[in-house]
C-alpha cells in the first residue's frame, strides 16, 4: 500500500507566518494563498510569467495589499507555483499506484508516469513549459525551498526501492542516494521535452528511462 503523501506544501507555512495578524487566522490565511496560487497556474498556463501583480490580484478577486501579506513579490510566488504543483503531482502519484502490490511494479509505475503523463496530454503543454521557464531561475534564487519540494518525488521512491531491494529485486549502491539520482533523472528530461521534439513516444522514451533507472539500482532488464 502507497502511503499518501502530505498535501500541504512548504508554501503554505511561509504565507501563514508571513504576520501575526495571519498565524491568528492560519486557514483563513492559507485558503487566500491558495487562491492566489491557483490564479497564477491559470495565468501562467496562459501566458507564461507575463502577467503582473495587478493581473493576478484580480484573476484571484483580492486585494494587492492581500497578495502582499502572503507573498513578497512574484518570484516567492512562482515558487509557490512550482510546491504546489509537484506536491499535487505526488498525490495523484501515489494514489494511481495503490492497486499494486509489488514494489518494483509501483517504482516503475512512478519513474514512467512522470513523464508519460506530462508528454501524453496536449492540454499539459503549456503548464509544462511555464514551469520549465520558471524552474530554474527560481532555484537560483530558493534554491532549498526548492530542492525540498523535488524531495517529495524521491520520497515516494526511496520506499520502494527498500522494498525491492529487500525483495531481492534490486541492488543499488545507497537507497537514498539512488532515489534522488533517479529523481534528477526523471527531472531533466521532463524539463528536456518541455520544449524539445521527441524523436520517440513518451512511452518508448518513458521506458527507456525506466529501462536506465533499472539498471542503475542493480534490477535485470525487464520487458515490462
Amino acid at each position: 500500500m502507497t502511503s499518501v503523501p502530505s498535501t500541504e506544501p512548504a508554501w503554505a507555512d511561509r504565507a501563514a507566518a508571513r504576520s501575526p495578524r495571519v498565524q491568528r487566522s492560519r486557514d483563513r490565511s492559507v485558503r487566500q494563498a491558495r487562491q492566489i496560487i491557483d490564479a497564477a497556474i491559470e495565468l501562467g498556463n496562459e501566458k507564461g510569467t507575463a502577467f503582473t501583480i495587478q493581473e493576478l490580484a484580480k484573476r484571484a478577486h483580492v486585494a494587492l495589499q492581500t497578495f502582499y501579506r502572503h507573498f513578497s513579490g512574484k518570484d516567492e510566488l512562482l515558487l509557490a507555483v512550482i510546491e504546489q504543483t509537484i506536491s499535487e503531482s505526488m498525490v495523484l502519484f501515489a494514489a494511481s499506484a495503490d492497486h499494486l502490490t509489488d514494489p518494483l511494479d509501483r517504482l516503475h509505475h512512478y519513474v514512467t508516469m512522470a513523464i508519460e503523463s506530462a508528454l501524453t496530454d496536449p492540454a499539459l503543454v503549456a503548464q509544462r513549459r511555464f514551469l520549465t521557464a520558471e524552474h530554474y531561475r527560481i532555484h537560483q534564487i530558493f534554491p532549498d525551498e526548492l530542492e525540498t519540494a523535488s524531495r517529495a518525488f524521491t520520497n515516494l521512491l526511496i520506499p520502494e526501492i527498500r522494498a525491492a531491494t529487500e525483495a531481492g529485486q534490486l541492488a543499488p549502491n545507497d537507497i537514498e542516494a539512488d532515489a534522488w539520482y533517479v529523481t534528477e533523472l526523471v527531472m531533466a528530461m521532463y524539463h528536456h521535452y518541455s520544449y524539445a521534439t521527441a524523436r520517440e513516444s513518451p512511452i518508448e522514451l518513458a521506458q527507456g528511462l525506466w529501462q536506465f533507472c533499472l539498471a542503475a539500482l542493480g534490477g535485470g532488464r525487464q520487458g515490462d
